[in-house]
């Protein structure tokens, strides 16, 4: 299989003792590559393990000269991206495609019901206990009713595959979902870096998402605004996700913006600029619902306006994703979309979820912890990993002090059987050996269209059996290339001047904003967050009263 191979095990054992091993992606059997991964696999099998890591070396230079650093155990680093890209033929991705189209039709469909007359509660499709407990689930946001109809304009639906290769729905992040920045930032430098595979692979660019994003936000404005005004909403340069912010602001064209920008006067939203005030109408906000309104949430926040809610609920702003969205991804809710699929669509759900025991159920909580040590455990309202615990690889301290926290509290968690994500080769200290991998696709919502970007963000576990693809938690990151034959879509990116720089600009937009040091200068680097932008733990770094930088 050519040198870089020789040592690769095909079928890995299971680090927990999970009676089958991991979905390789790239091999079916030992020899026996995929036909997805064909050209992958000659391509690397011609080269030596050191003109890889030389490679990835590369990669990991042009990320740091470009500010693309994350914070890991208090040391900014590059963040890794490896140099073996992930690969979804176009049929495969036709069906991901069409169910992530779906989830998001059910999310908003679910929201729209749950902060308005409540079918689905009073038909009893989903318990009123179940969405009144839910941390996310804001008063405040009733009334509050978008123009188009859309309150998730952009989603990240994470998918995993299972020990057959089945794709599975692992979570839903319709607050402020991060990452695609990294998606534009890979394709960009892995163009750079492997130009031979470009030019040689139907890959799929993902150069539109700003342009899509931003036709999504203006049709999100205010009735009556023909050239609405757009803008970012930031928490400022501390936050871990200012890079996304700055070059989603620059690829869009429109003004990045703090709180301290802005300003609300008779229910209306203004911005300062140096021409005087101006009308805000669409605020692509990044901070997180308990920080944008002093006046609705926390008192003590200066990251958004006072009176910005009672501006959005008298219809003159509006706000992307909505406030109180956070209770459609609650962890409890997502085990019961298979029946939210049904009841608002009619349909069986295109992408199934994984296995989920909601432990207030009767019987339940008992057949958890009888199984504690081969189970995951996770917070309904966690994030990034946090509290997550694997059974399997806990101590007998861990399990009984989750044990406690479970009786104590059974509606703040749900368990799942030990998933073996699938596995892709990866570079690591010891040569290519077979790594977890989730994926996290991102689809913009206009009211008209649900765009899904092609591929999205692959996360993967760099420790040896790790399941946990948090960055925060030693992981990192692959290319996603959807490949297949849409010929158009192929004239689109592939020049006829197949020089490196075409073929970077045909694969991104033609102004990925890379060159200028559009990052957090202050070397707090940046990060991404599995779910959403923790606020609170930004603030931690700050003076008091100061959080994401506003002053």
């Amino acid at each position: 299989m050519g040198e870089l191979f020789d040592q690769y095990p095909i079928a890995a054992k299971p680090k927990h003792g999970e009676k089958s091993a991991a979905f390789d992606e790239m091999f079916a059997a030992p020899g026996k590559v995929r036909p997805s991964y064909l050209k992958i696999h000659e391509a690397l099998a011609a080269m030596t393990q050191d003109e890889l890591i030389g490679r990835t070396a590369a990669l990991a230079d042009s990320y740091l000269a470009q500010g693309v650093t994350f914070d890991f155990a208090g040391e900014e680093r590059p963040f890794p991206l490896d140099a073996v890209p992930r690969v979804i033929d176009r049929p495969e991705w036709n069906v991901l495609d069409a169910g992530i189209k779906q989830r998001v039709k059910v999310l908003e469909a679910f929201l729209a019901d749950v902060y308005g007359p409540q079918n689905a509660i009073r038909d009893g499709v989903i318990p009123a206990a179940l969405v009144a407990t839910s941390e996310h689930f804001h008063r405040a946001a009733h009334g509050i009713d978008p123009a188009n109809g859309v309150r998730i304009q952009v989603s990240g639906i994470d998918l995993i595959r299972d020990e057959v290769g089945t794709w599975r729905v692992l979570e839903d992040n319709v607050r402020v979902p991060s990452g695609v920045s990294y998606v534009i930032s890979n394709r960009r430098v892995m163009a750079q870096t492997l130009p031979e595979l470009f030019q040689q692979m139907r890959i799929q660019p993902v150069g539109e998402y700003p342009n899509k994003l931003l036709a999504a936000l203006r049709a999100a404005a205010p009735g009556g605004v023909e050239d609405p005004t757009v803008v970012v909403l930031t928490p400022g340069v501390y936050n871990s996700a200012y890079f996304e912010h700055t070059l989603l602001a620059r690829l869009m064209g429109i003004e990045l913006v703090e709180g301290r920008d802005l300003f609300c006067s008779n229910g209306k939203v203004y911005m300062r600029t140096t021409g005087g005030a101006r009308r805000v109408d669409v605020i692509y906000r990044r901070v997180d619902d308990e920080f944008l309104d002093p006046l609705a949430f926390r008192a003590d926040s200066v990251l958004g306006p006072p009176g910005l809610l009672n501006a959005a609920r008298q219809g003159n702003v509006t706000l992307a994703n909505a406030v109180g969205n956070g209770v459609a991804d609650d962890k409890l809710v997502y085990t019961y979309m298979p029946d939210l699929t049904r009841y608002y669509l009619g349909e069986d759900p295109i992408i199934d979820n994984v296995r989920t025991w909601r432990l207030e159920e009767e019987g339940s909580l008992e057949e958890v912890l009888d199984r504690l040590d081969e189970l995951v455990v996770k917070p309904v309202d966690g994030s990034g990993g946090k509290g997550l615990v694997v059974g399997p690889a806990a101590s007998k301290k861990e399990l009984e002090d989750l044990r406690k926290r479970l009786i104590k509290d059974p509606r703040g968690w749900i368990a799942q059987p030990v998933v073996q994500f699938s596995t892709i080769p990866t570079l690591v200290e010891g040569g290519l050996r077979p790594r977890h991998a989730d994926l996290r696709p991102f689809a913009v919502n206009s009211g008209n269209d649900i765009w899904v970007l092609p591929g999205g963000l692959t996360r993967v576990a760099l420790p040896e059996g790790e399941l946990v693809v948090n960055s925060s938690q030693g992981g990192g990151s692959k290319d996603t290339w959807v490949v297949g034959n849409d010929r158009a879509t192929v004239r689109q990116f592939m020049p006829t001047n197949s020089t490196v720089s075409s073929i970077v600009a045909g694969q991104t937009s033609a102004d990925s904003g890379f060159g200028t040091q559009q990052h957090d200068n202050s070397g707090v680097g940046f990060q991404i967050q599995q779910e959403q932008q923790q606020q609170t733990a930004g603030a931690a770094k700050l003076p008091p009263l100061a959080q994401g930088g506003s002053n």
